[in-house]
């Protein structure tokens, strides 16, 4: 990103009330919260740089203990709430944020959870390192793969020869059964892509968009068909994209960057029951973006996210590839007072286009446009697929919001943040448009979208 200087000023060492009720598992939480966010319903409330803690007065004699470390962020509450973060965490960092919520020393029941934390996390680490691959497993698996890549090089080539006019009514299982033979030869990640394959008949220019997913694939079996002769770091790429995933311990034990990491925000997808939070950040020293990916099973949800717009001192180690973006947090340093910095969307095409010469099956780009402005193209009504953001060179990008969100929220929160104005938007980029995480405006702040 450019190096200009950001255009809105300094945050609080404390988050925001949006960054703390973006952490809200459901809406009836954040109603929940503002009522035990009272200073009246707590006792023995303090704060370090590290964590947030408290005691609040419950129904009857009920006193639950509530604490918070801010690195991940990681809750515990003594309630009986299934809910994570609970209406106590949430009220709690309420009144952290609004500065109610004075230094001390940590009691010794929050100073005992944060020890057992950090055993419990050397303790998965020394697991994890000690465990070793069998290489005759790895070349079972190698196997396995090349017969699934080959198989699927010939469907693909069947595809293109019969043409596209028959996939328009053809039934989900034609795609479902090429994946589910691509699973078995253990290739997830082709299994996905081939699965997202028949939502792309729908709309005008369907078939262009087929071809193009087909000649990805195409490129991709062609790469791993000849991945002896590729660079490392596209081999990697090219590996990942297969299925093939480097172990946390390899990613831990290589180059780490640290740096002061912006948090832009957070998406989540559902995938084969599987729900995937993807959480952006960037670097305000260097830069570089990073994406951090957290998982969860059917019914569950994911990782709590790091709190949007918060910033943290941290090492980050990425998994190999030609565009690293996928990261780990290797090693906290505490949370420190900073801001994004932004380019015009000259800067971020530029970027992506970078990016994607470097891995051509790249999906989604870290944004963060400075001094943009809401429009629309004249003569079109307000609506949510019609909204862009313009910068000062006339450059102009659509937004796109799903369908689940237009619900809550749409264009509105946005329009009413900007009012006409100038101001910053962070957000996930495709090809397909803008999808706002984000905003922040000199008068307003930080704003979760």
């Amino acid at each position: 990103m450019s190096e200009a200087p950001a255009s809105f000023g300094a945050v609080s060492d404390r988050w925001g009330r949006e960054q703390v009720l973006a952490l809200a598992p459901d809406a009836a939480s954040v109603k929940a919260a503002g009522g035990v966010a009272k200073p009246a319903k707590w006792h023995g409330a303090g704060c370090d740089p590290h964590s947030v803690w408290g005691e609040c007065k419950g129904s009857g004699k009920s006193l639950y203990r509530a604490c918070v470390e801010l690195a991940e962020p990681a809750f515990r509450c003594s309630c009986p709430s299934r809910k994570i973060p609970c209406k106590h965490v949430l009220g709690l960092l309420l009144l952290w944020s609004e500065g109610a919520v004075d230094a001390a020393e940590p009691p010794e029941w929050v100073a005992e959870w944060l020890r057992q934390r950090r055993e419990r996390a050397a303790k998965r680490k020394a697991a994890s390192a000690a465990k070793t691959p069998d290489p005759k497993t790895a070349e079972r698996r190698e196997r396995r793969v090349e017969d699934g890549v080959a198989e699927l090089d010939q469907w693909l080539r069947d595809q293109i020869d019969q043409g596209l006019a028959q996939a328009e009514h053809a039934s989900y299982r034609v795609w479902d059964e090429v994946a589910r033979r691509l699973v078995d030869a253990q290739a997830p990640g082709l299994a996905a892509q081939v699965r997202s394959l028949p939502a792309l008949r729908h709309g005008a220019g369907w078939p262009e968009r087929m071809l193009e997913e087909y000649a990805l694939l195409a490129l991709l079996v062609r790469a791993y068909q000849r991945r002896a002769e590729l660079p490392g770091p596209l081999r990697a790429t090219v590996r990942s994209r297969v299925g093939f995933t480097a172990r946390q311990e390899e990613v831990l034990g290589g180059k780490r960057v640290r740096d002061h990491w912006y948090v832009l925000g957070s998406r989540e997808s559902v995938q084969e029951q599987l729900t995937t939070r993807r959480t952006w950040l960037r670097g305000v020293r260097t830069g570089r973006p990073a994406l951090v990916l957290s998982f969860a099973a059917p019914g569950r949800p994911p990782e709590v996210p790091l709190a949007t717009g918060a910033v943290f001192d941290a090492e980050l180690a990425f998994y190999p590839g030609a565009q690293p973006l996928r990261a780990l947090v290797a090693e906290e340093h505490g949370p420190v007072s900073a801001v994004p910095r932004g380019t015009a969307i000259g800067g971020l095409l530029a970027e992506y286009a970078q990016a994607l010469a470097r891995d051509p099956w790249l999906e989604r780009w870290p944004a963060v446009l400075e001094g943009v402005r809401l429009a629309l193209p004249q003569g079109t009504p307000l609506r949510p697929d019609a909204l862009h953001v313009v910068d000062d060179h006339g450059d102009a990008l659509p937004l796109r919001f799903s369908a689940g969100e237009e619900s809550r929220h749409g264009p509105w929160r946005l329009l009413a943040l900007s009012g006409g104005g100038r101001f910053t938007l962070a957000g996930e980029w495709s090809p397909h448009g803008l999808h706002p995480l984000s905003a922040w405006h000199e008068q307003e702040g930080l704003v979760v979208l």
